[in-house]
This record gives structure tokens, sequence and C-alpha cells, in this order.
């Protein structure tokens, strides 16, 4: 109880909670909207998260991070007029951009700093675009909702049910509170709450054939990598030795700091929906 006392007296605590609400408001209105907002949102939030990535290697203004900032926008301009499937272009050109700097400046960069402008890319571009990417499927406007829920829902089960009955570390060294009773509360948790989304709202469904099993599972699949997510971002701070990648959130850190697992879950609910479509 003192402990609790504790907590809820520290102004830490009350500027999460403040700016967490605020992002919950900001989620509601631009995912709802979608179209446009969505797309130049996402967009904006992947170029800072990008931006903070190659600031861990101090390379966020190098020609290498520009040269990810630009194949980045070019990405984005061609999923904008529907024309992904030439993709390859940019990644192909961004790789040979990347690798000329590299050898014409030799040695001023490492190889490092070359591998991670090339994958930034993917790690933090392609993959949050798949948010923008299921808001426009077919029943996009219902569909997106369980990038969230199975994100941030997940989170949220994890940790209560770790705190409950959690007594197996499952990477003591990276992440030493986190338990692998609290890791298959989080899945078990998000599959819950894509079935009652799914009990819901899957009678708005056009597109999606069993919306409560498709909602489920989609959910349980991504609760699991939204995890993956969650110990991936902390291992790349722990190995560069950072606590949060910025402080643009207050109380939360960084773009990645907040949508670490979303970067997971964006995709696998795109592809995990594919399976009941």
């Amino acid at each position: 109880m003192s402990r609790l006392l504790q907590i809820l007296r520290s102004k830490k605590f009350w500027t999460r909670v403040t700016s967490g609400i605020m992002l919950v408001v900001l989620a509601i209105v631009i995912v709802g909207y979608g179209g446009q907002l969505l797309f130049a949102s996402t967009l904006a939030i992947s170029l800072i998260g990008l931006f903070e990535l190659y600031r861990v290697l101090k390379m966020e203004k190098e020609p290498i991070g520009w040269v990810g900032y630009i194949a980045s926008v070019l990405y984005y301009v061609l999923m904008w007029k529907g024309q992904s499937k030439n993709d390859m272009v940019i990644f192909i050109g961004a790789l040979m951009v990347l690798m000329g700097i590299f050898v014409f400046t030799f040695p001023r960069y490492r190889t490092e700093q070359i591998s991670v402008g090339f994958f930034g890319i993917f790690y933090v571009v392609v993959m949050l675009s798949y948010l923008y990417r299921v808001r426009s499927l077919p029943d996009g406007k219902f569909l997106v909702w369980l990038i969230f829920l199975s994100s941030w829902g997940s989170d949220t089960c994890a940790y209560a049910v770790g705190m409950l009955i959690g007594k197996h570390k499952i990477t003591p060294v990276l992440s030493p509170k986190k338990t692998l009773e609290g890791c298959i509360g989080g899945v078990i948790g998000a599959g819950i709450l894509g079935l009652i989304y799914g009990s819901f709202i899957g009678g708005y469904m056009q597109q999606v054939e069993n919306p409560q099993i498709a909602c489920a599972f989609a959910c349980a699949v991504s609760g699991a990598i939204s995890q993956v997510g969650d110990f991936a971002a902390s291992a790349i701070k722990r190995d560069h030795g950072i606590k949060d990648y910025g402080d643009l959130i207050p109380g939360h850190g960084g773009i990645l700091d907040r949508f670490d697992s979303m970067l997971f879950t964006a995709p696998a609910i795109y592809f995990a929906l594919h399976f009941f479509r």
C-alpha cells in the first residue's frame, strides 16, 4: 500500500498518465479519420522514429541518415500512389548509395553504421507503415484497432499476470522484471480482447470470414510478436547504454519507446488477417 501511495504521489506517474491519455485521444482522432491525416501522421512518426534510431549511433545528421530519410519518403510516396510493387527499386537504390558512401569516404564510417542505415528503413519505416496499410483495407476502419488491442492490451495483461503469478524470468539480463507467465498472460489476454472486439464489431465487417476467430487469432499472434518488439527495442538501448530513445513524449520517452511493440504488431495484424479474407 505504501508503494502504491508513493507511485500516486509521483509527478512522473501523473505526467506519464496525462501524456498517455493525450496519445489515446490523438490515436482515436487520427486513426479514426484515416486517409491523408493518417498517412501524413504515420510518415511523420516514421521519420522521427528513424531519426531517433540513427541518433543512437550519432549518424542522424550524417549522409547515411539523409539516405534513410529520402528513401523513407520515396517509399511512402509509392505507397500513397498504390505502386508498392516498386518498393525494391527504393531499397536496392538506398543500399547502393549507402555502400557508395562507405567506399568513397572510407574509413570515416563503420560497417555497423552502414548496416543500421539500411536496417532502420525496414525496422522503423516499413514496419510502421502497416498501420496505414491495415487502415486502408476494405474493413480497415474496424480492423486497424486490432493493432492497438494486441500491442497495448498484451502489454497490460502481461504486466498484470507477471505481477500476480510471475516467477520464471524469461530474459534475466535484458528485462529482469519480465516473466514467462507474464508473456503467456499477454498472449492469452490479447486473444481474449480480440475475441470480445470481434463479437461486438464483427457484424459490421464485410470482407472478413469468422470475425470473432479472425480477431482473436490476429490479436493472439500479434500479442506474442509485440513482446518480441518490446524486447528488441530494449536490447538496442541496452547495447548502446541509453535509457530512452528520446524525450519527445513526456513520461514515455521517444517515439520508439512508445511505438516499439507496434512496429511488430502492425505488419503481424496485416498478414494474420489475410488468412481470413
